[in-house]
């Protein structure tokens, strides 16, 4: 929607925009009549009000606030051009970003100019996410930057928008993977079990924070994967726990040895936004299906991110527990696999097959 505010800034403009039935005008200001309790575009094809009757509102949530009902035929409260859609998200995103507070979905709708179950429709459609989830991920990031700046924990909370470090260290903590002060320390200090064990894939290392389960890697040599696993967490302190995680290790390879078993872990994921949302969409698939990564981006509501899904499939840390070998290419090939192409094939295979033996 291109600002027009600036030619209707008098009742007079806004009159004359009606009259001369001013498709230009859409997006400065819309018309409610007082007789009928409808609000409309300017420019709508309905019928021509008298001017006595008129009243301007400056958004869809003033129309509202004042008893007023959208038109049926133009549908104010809607967006109808795909560009205006992309405008109107853009817009939302940059006043989330650049608020010193979390907004309401009210507020930002009303910034936006549309109703909020509209708003909220639009921007989930598009984004992916809530306006909320979006909110909570720039406040993230914000505090995330603070921590690996020169200042405290304490006013990195505050600088980010956070109400309180209660609410910080609920919000994100679970989403850094350690606590607040371990990130500003670099992660120095956050302690990850591990252990490995044989698999019918080779060796498989499973480490472990209190969280849940952080990496699941499959290779030849318990030093390389002892290696890897202090490159994914290098300010880490590693501690070998055979006992401790024996049976975690039980239940990861059975998954591994028996594609039909699944166990259900508590897991401590670690990535971005988007990342998390195709990996907790790889734990719906059944043994035995595979999909594409075009076809997991469509369940994702992102269809033209086919290369960002392969990408996330690449960066999965959890084999097997996070099933990324079940997804393939739309030409029929098996795509990559971080754990080498002979362990894809051998897992869907054996899934396939509904056996045991790789």
């Amino acid at each position: 929607m291109r600002d027009q505010t600036s030619r209707f800034t008098t009742d007079e403009q806004r009159w004359q925009a009606i009259v001369a039935r001013d498709l230009s005008a859409q997006g400065a200001f819309l018309v409610g009549v007082r007789t009928t309790g409808v609000f409309c575009r300017p420019g709508c094809a309905s019928r021509m009000p008298r001017r006595e009757n008129v009243v301007f509102f400056e958004s869809v949530a003033d129309a509202l606030r004042q008893g007023f009902r959208p038109c049926k035929r133009c549908k104010p409260d809607q967006i109808q051009s795909p560009s205006a859609r992309v405008e109107t998200v853009v817009r939302a995103c940059q006043l989330i970003e650049n608020a010193d507070e979390q907004p309401s979905l009210e507020a930002i709708a009303e910034h936006v100019k549309l109703s909020p179950w509209h708003f909220h429709r639009v921007f989930t459609d598009a984004v992916g996410i809530t306006p909320k989830r979006y909110a909570a991920m720039v406040r993230l990031r914000r505090f995330n930057r603070g921590l690996n700046g020169a200042g405290t924990v304490t006013a990195a909370i505050y600088e980010a928008g956070y109400s309180s470090s209660s609410r910080a260290y609920e919000e994100a903590a679970p989403r850094l993977g350690m606590l607040p002060s371990v990130k500003k320390r670099g992660g120095a200090g956050e302690v990850i079990a591990f252990t490995t064990a044989p698999c019918s894939l080779g060796l498989v290392l499973v480490a472990a924070t209190p969280r849940g389960v952080c990496a699941v890697e499959i290779g030849t040599s318990a030093t390389q994967l002892r290696r890897h696993l202090q490159e994914m967490f290098p300010e880490a302190v590693l501690t070998e726990d055979r006992r401790g995680l024996a049976e975690t290790v039980k239940r990861v390879t059975h998954s591994i040895d028996d594609p039909a078993h699944v166990s259900y872990l508590p897991l401590d994921i670690r990535g971005t936004a988007f990342e998390e949302r195709v990996w907790r969409k790889l734990q719906t698939l059944v043994p035995g299906d595979t999909t594409t990564y075009g076809d997991l981006a469509r369940l994702l509501r992102k269809p033209s991110a086919a290369r960002a899904v392969a990408n996330a499939c690449a960066s999965n840390k959890l084999a097997v527990v996070v099933p990324c070998h079940r997804v393939v290419r739309g030409d029929g090939g098996l795509g990559g696999y971080r754990w080498g192409m002979k362990r894809k094939r051998a897992l869907l295979e054996k899934e396939q097959s509904g056996g045991t033996g790789i």
